[in-house]
């Protein structure tokens, strides 16, 4: 049976204009441009790369947080680029990567997670709402007392609970994780993932994770895109990824992921790159990737690369895929 797409992005873009220079020297950041991916329902879709690379900014582009500047989105078949969006709200949520700063200090966490279930009108009385939050907060972990506190009275890893709990309010189909356990300790993100998996199997859920830690990323998803400077350069199943990489930039982040075995962490090879991460005002010409790529040449400099299916469910972006070791 084939997979049915519940979301899918093409050619998105996001600009954003930059100030400074004189008056007629309009300038954009290009965070987005031309991305292409689609996520099936029930899946996770990992989504990697540096800092700055635009992850974010496709994770809420795609939810219309942020209008896009180019390109199409379409929620379960239909084209929601244009939409009142009110009606995806409730099928569409994210969880955003700081818990502290999303969350209303003034807000009890029973207010903060039933604002949407009073938004969308979704209790009939208080009992109702009251009973639903409480069933929320216990499917995130959290117990009934809780509902009467604020957010500065609890920890990183319980305020991400939060930020989860009030997400799934609305019952969404679909979820944005953004960077959700970046902010936590690392004792507490294997809890946080792991509860990302068992709701996801309860409640039927599809993601798009954006992270940057891909030992992570490769853990909780079916199929990853790795992301930079505003384009994805390679996308695959999450398994084919991790072993059979073919881009340049890919394999250089795989490299860096620490190996448990010292038998084997001695005998794999750290592929390290030359620079800095080009500025997104203005990248390179042709490959954005060219000037820090061991195998860039002239063609690299001249014609973007052409983004194609090398084998069955395997994208990437780059003119030297023979020459990659």
């Amino acid at each position: 049976m084939e997979s049915k797409k519940l979301v899918e992005i093409e050619h998105l873009k996001q600009y954003f204009p930059v100030r400074g220079g004189g008056y007629f020297d309009k300038k954009v950041v290009k965070a987005v441009d031309d991305v292409s991916f689609y996520v099936n329902k029930g899946e996770t879709l990992g989504l990697v790369g540096e800092s700055g690379c635009g992850k974010t900014t496709t994770g809420r582009t795609l939810l219309r947080l942020y209008e896009p500047t180019g390109g199409k989105i379409f929620y379960d078949g239909t084209d929601i680029t244009h939409v009142n969006m009110l009606p995806y709200r409730r099928k569409m949520q994210i969880v955003f990567q700081d818990p502290y700063a999303s969350l209303d200090p003034r807000m009890t966490v029973g207010d903060i997670v039933g604002e949407a279930i009073d938004i969308h009108k979704l209790a009939a009385n208080s009992k109702e709402r009251r009973d639903r939050i409480v069933e929320l907060l216990s499917l995130v972990g959290l117990n009934t007392e809780h509902a009467n506190r604020y957010p500065h009275e609890f920890s990183g890893g319980q305020r991400q609970r939060v930020g989860i709990a009030r997400a799934l309010a609305v019952s969404p189909e679909f979820i944005v994780c953004d960077e959700p356990i970046s902010a936590l300790d690392v004792s507490i993100q294997a809890q946080v993932v792991n509860m990302f998996e068992e709701l996801q199997e309860k409640m039927g859920l599809t993601y798009l994770f954006i992270a940057h830690n891909l030992s992570v990323v490769k853990h909780i998803s079916n199929r990853i895109g790795v992301m930079y400077l505003g384009k994805v350069v390679e996308l695959a199943d999450s398994r084919e990824l991790t072993f059979h990489s073919v881009h340049p930039y890919t394999r250089s982040l795989i490299s860096a992921i620490p190996v448990a075995d010292p038998k084997i962490a001695r005998n794999s090879r750290r592929i390290m790159l030359k620079g800095d991460v080009p500025s997104p005002v203005d990248p390179p010409s042709g490959c954005r990737f060219r000037t820090r790529c061991p195998y860039a040449d002239e063609v690299c400099a001249e014609k973007e690369p052409e983004w194609r299916e090398i084998s069955p469910g395997h994208f990437a972006a780059c003119y030297h895929l023979d020459r990659v070791k």
